[in-house]
């Protein structure tokens, strides 16, 4: 299979922000990362209801305001305007970091350039190239009590995203947990990739063509089923 043939059954932004919100608890604490992970808070399941973080100072925030009623002295690390769900709250921006560094959020889901099968994350810059601006990626990677990796399985050259070995600077080292991508859902355990789910038009090699690293079995693998979803314009 082709490259452009993995394209055109891949998974959409949306739809891969959707699968990594059916996992987050109830009542969890959970930052998500600026661009495409804030798309996941769209996407609770019924009777769930995550707080979410930003790192600029807000916990419980909520749906973004309709187009013009935003304030915007309230918004989120992305300079994105929010709204305020009852009982949510803002603060000092030294106050939400020492939430962060001290263990106190149970999931961050953040993006990537590249994941290796260690876990290790790289997801703020490419080689010498562009402004570096990692953020606040290496606090999150290393205070959360779980990390998550919302990607592309492929880049748009066709090359791998999870690989044996980051060749990227890193955000951090073995710190990634799980990884939901355009066309599977991969867990690390033991600093190997275990494929958990995988959409049913691939077979496990044409996955394997794709990753840069063996892909382990370790029980079942499931049907990645998604909705369909408008994405947002």
């Amino acid at each position: 299979m082709n490259t452009d043939m993995y394209e055109k059954i891949k998974l959409s932004n949306a739809q891969i922000a959707w699968r990594a919100a059916q996992d987050i608890a109830d009542g969890a604490y959970v930052n998500l990362g600026i661009g495409f992970p804030e798309m996941v808070a769209r996407f609770q399941p019924e009777g769930h209801e995550a707080i979410f973080h930003t790192e600029n100072g807000i916990l419980g925030f909520g749906e973004p305001p309709l187009p013009g009623q935003e304030d915007w002295d309230l918004i989120n690390a992305g300079k994105k305007a929010v709204t305020l769900k009852p009982g949510g709250c803002y603060f000092h921006h030294a106050d939400s970091f020492a939430m962060v560094r001290g263990g106190h959020l149970d999931v961050a889901i953040l993006g990537a350039y590249q994941v290796a099968e260690n876990g290790d994350l790289a997801n703020w810059r490419v080689g010498s190239k562009g402004v570096p601006a990692v953020g606040g990626a290496m606090d999150l990677v290393h205070g959360a009590k779980k990390v998550c990796v919302v990607t592309e399985h492929i880049t748009k050259k066709g090359d791998p995203k999870l690989v044996e070995k980051c060749t990227f600077p890193l955000t951090g080292l073995n710190c990634v947990t799980r990884v939901y991508t355009s066309h599977a859902v991969i867990d690390i355990v033991d600093r190997h990739f275990v494929l958990r789910e995988k959409l049913a038009s691939l077979s496990f090699d044409d996955l394997q063509a794709i990753t840069g690293a063996k892909l382990h079995i370790d029980g079942p693998i499931t049907d990645l089923v998604v909705p369909a979803i408008e994405e947002e314009k």
